[in-house]
């Protein structure tokens, strides 16, 4: 088991093996009910507020139409759909369940992409990570140096009852993104979650 950074990151109890986390985010992941909001009532208002957000990175020289992206923990997609609509056109998700054409299969605790794939991955999934840690090394593994990382995270709410952990503080995501540097931190809203966390993975230091 992941071992909490302090008291501002809780792993939750529940979970005795790995296949009893992912079968109960299948659970949710699968609902049918939820599955028809997200692809329909959702999906207008949802790519429109994700559209906004990579705008403004856009905007901040952090991300690019050349970039080659990553929306980690996507389910059906709107992320990818709000990048390429932005012109950020080389972009994909990843989730347990498939969503094609705009998300593949894909556990983001092992994430199916070589090293250094990526110039930017997104996520608002980080309280599902049942193993923090893991969750951090694969977006840090696949992200090329002087890629950026960009998360959206609850801070000031319990997360819902699907999460396997809860965080109280940027704290422990700058401790666990041991090969990163902070860009900004602010406050978003974003679907409930409340701060945005940018990291720059740190170029390699070629020695002669």
């Amino acid at each position: 088991m992941t071992v909490a950074v302090g008291d501002d990151l809780r792993i939750r109890p529940g979970y005795p093996t790995y296949d009893a986390y992912i079968q109960r985010q299948l659970n949710k992941t699968l609902n049918p009910k939820l599955r028809q909001i997200w692809t329909t009532r959702d999906w207008g208002r949802k790519v429109r507020v994700f559209s906004g957000f990579f705008d403004s990175l856009k905007r901040e020289g952090i991300l690019s139409n050349s970039s080659k992206a990553l929306c980690v923990g996507a389910r059906v997609g709107q992320e990818v759909a709000a990048l390429r609509s932005v012109g950020v056109n080389d972009s994909i998700g990843i989730d347990l369940v498939p969503y094609p054409p705009l998300v593949v299969e894909g556990d983001f605790h092992r994430q199916p992409f070589p090293d250094a794939t990526f110039d930017f991955e997104f996520s608002n999934v980080f309280d599902h990570a049942l193993y923090p840690d893991r969750f951090v090394g694969e977006i840090e593994r696949t992200l090329k140096p002087g890629g950026v990382c960009v998360l959206h995270v609850a801070l000031s709410r319990r997360a819902d009852k699907y999460s396997a952990n809860d965080l109280f503080s940027v704290k422990p995501l700058v401790a666990l993104f041991k090969r990163s540097d902070v860009v900004d931190v602010r406050k978003v809203d974003g679907f409930g979650l409340d701060t945005e966390v940018v990291f720059r993975k740190k170029q390699l230091i070629r020695h002669r």
